[in-house]
């Protein structure tokens, strides 16, 4: 799925895909669930945008020495 499987690790997988349909049933399930992943867009409100930047503004900030 992420592609961190060696070649043999990779022959392993496709082969138990065709012989344990258990196995490919979860398999499918999973890929079909990074697939859902991979479009979620999540974006903090502008409430939290607003409470960090007070935040960040009402405290002392100091450099630190080079």
């Amino acid at each position: 799925m992420y592609h961190e499987t060696t070649d043999a690790e990779k022959a392993a997988i496709e082969q138990a895909l065709v012989t344990d349909t258990d196995f490919a049933h979860e398999y499918r399930q999973l890929k079909t669930l990074m697939s859902s992943l991979e479009t979620v867009k999540e974006e903090p409100s502008q409430k939290s945008v607003d409470a960090i930047l007070a935040y960040s503004k009402s405290i002392n900030l100091h450099s630190v020495p080079k």
